[in-house]
């Protein structure tokens, strides 16, 4: 794509303008591409130049109603639900349709969502757009749909038993800015495999991909009208309707935690199934045996798209014995990564998706500089950029130190390029601190020894965790948090479960 990578590389201005000129900016309601009904329209504002990409039509209440009957009769009066065949067929349709358009998703996603073009190698694209798909396809030909149970039960031989897992029914899909692909292809692969129809919610911050994605399903794909429903807004009272309306049999949310809670409350009236992968504050336990070159890169993770991941390691607890010298490593490693336009190649920290956010994440280093913790490098915006990304959302990349665990800095989620730094006594010591939190999400250990290490992964109570490097990630891994961070799994068998119900039949054998 001569516009990111090839013999010439674009700036941010400029591929903006090139995402917009191929930008779809209709919704998809029930088969069509459509405008609000309304006409309204909201801004697409790019987080790297703070300049207008275009604009995308914003949703009233009329236009998601008619989406949330569009999904429910075609989830009511169609085949989809029970023509397995048919599901894979579409599915497939829709990765070849992605796969063509692949270069324009990544031009979209750096232009909107501001991430660092090298991230769309892996995470943000990449990866997601090999698998996130066809792994549930799959799964439609390789589930076990039924068993039947041994025996007869209670009732003896007479009696037949058949467990039959079935579609939940409507799904709404709720999802967030900052991996805007990689989360809406990981919902609506296992959704639509399981014989669901959705109505998709993106972040109004990151409408395009999913209107894309909206377009590709009308014009490439036989999956009938009303299955899949995009609707773009940036009303919450409207995307709440997806909560409380009784159409809707379940709600999947990838986003933040005091969100999830709203929406499991608003959806507790009708009884809604609930999948939320919230939020962390994920902890990498740093043992005194470790490779300190390996924590290094493992502390510059936080950086990576200005540490807009739920999954980061954004607490790093160290052995006491090398504290000081790791602490002032990692900040000189803060110090060096290459911040700037996320459109060029070596860019490691781009900008936060927005002026609201960068306000949160600057107002948590100055509270975190007010409770005691040390300030090592960074906590402020960072200005040295060229002129035409003055007006963006960059924030330096900041490394903490601090004795108190229960700090704020230690506990609440920032989503900034933002690292605490912890010190431990021993094993135990590590445990405990790691595990003092609301959060569960992930997390992440380093040490000479292997088994060491995995005998700690196993007693940290989150999702997810990596021991010396090891990546736990794919769309046949379950990922999804203990406490604070969610209900539920996304992705695996255990995140295809996540869209179905189980039915028992019971049926009398007659006497011969």
């Amino acid at each position: 794509m001569s516009d990111v990578v090839g013999e010439r590389v674009a700036l941010s201005p400029e591929l903006g303008r090139a995402a917009a000129a191929r930008a779809e900016f209709r919704m998809l309601i029930d088969g069509e591409l459509v405008p609000a009904a309304s006409g309204a329209a909201f801004d697409n504002v790019s987080p790297a130049t703070g300049l207008l990409l275009g604009a995308t039509a914003a949703a009233g209440e009329r236009d998601m109603l008619r989406a949330i009957a569009a999904a429910r009769r075609a989830f009511d009066g169609t085949g989809w639900s029970t023509d397995r065949a048919f599901r894979r067929r579409c599915l497939e349709q829709l990765q070849y349709a992605l796969e063509a358009e692949k270069e324009d998703l990544r031009t979209e996603l750096v232009a909107e969502v501001g991430c660092p073009v090298m991230t769309t190698r892996n995470a943000q694209l990449d990866w997601p757009l090999a698998e996130a798909l066809r792994y549930p396809a799959r799964l439609i030909d390789d589930f076990a749909w039924e068993r039947v149970l041994d025996g007869g039960g209670l009732f003896g031989d007479r009696n037949k038993r058949t467990v039959v897992q079935e579609p939940v029914g409507v799904v709404a899909a709720i999802c967030p800015s900052n991996f805007p692909i990689e989360v809406i292809l990981n919902k609506l692969g296992p959704a639509l495999a399981a014989g669901n129809t959705v109505v998709l919610k993106p972040d109004p911050h990151t409408p395009w991909n999913a209107t894309r994605l909206g377009r590709l399903i009308a014009e490439r794909t036989d999956i009938p009208p009303g299955v899949v429903n995009v609707v773009t807004t940036p009303s919450n009272e409207v995307a709440g309707l997806l909560a409380t309306d009784p159409r809707v049999d379940l709600i999947s949310f990838t986003g933040s935690t005091a969100v999830g809670r709203t929406l499991m409350r608003h959806g507790a009236d009708t009884m809604k199934r609930t999948f939320l992968e919230l939020g962390g504050k994920s902890a990498l336990i740093v043992l005194e045996d470790a490779n300190p070159a390996s924590a290094l890169r493992s502390a510059i993770g936080v950086c990576v798209h200005a540490g807009q991941a739920c999954a980061a390691t954004t607490r790093m607890l160290v052995h006491r014995s090398m504290f000081d010298d790791l602490v002032g490593a990692v900040a000189g490693a803060f110090e060096a990564v290459p911040v700037g336009d996320p459109a060029l190649p070596d860019t490691l920290v781009g900008p936060v998706i927005s002026a609201a956010q960068r306000i949160r994440v600057l107002d948590a280093c100055a509270r975190a500089t007010r409770d005691g913790a040390r300030l090592i490098t960074g906590g402020g915006v960072y200005d040295d950029l060229p002129s035409y990304l003055a007006d963006g959302h960059f924030v330096q990349p900041t490394v903490f130190a601090a004795d108190d665990p229960s700090l704020p800095i230690a506990q609440e989620e920032i989503f900034g390029p933002v690292l605490v730094v912890l010190p431990f006594s021993d094993d135990d010591d590590a445990v405990r601190i790691a595990n003092d939190s609301a959060f569960g999400l992930a997390g992440a250990v380093l040490s000479s020894s292997a088994d060491r290490a995995m005998a700690i992964a196993r007693r940290v109570r989150t999702g997810a965790i990596g021991v010396n490097g090891g990546m736990f990630y794919g769309a046949d891994a379950p990922f999804g948090g203990y406490k604070n961070s969610g209900v539920g799994r996304q992705c695996g068998i255990e995140g295809f479960q996540q869209y179905l119900e189980t039915k028992t039949i019971g049926s009398r054998i007659p006497r011969s």
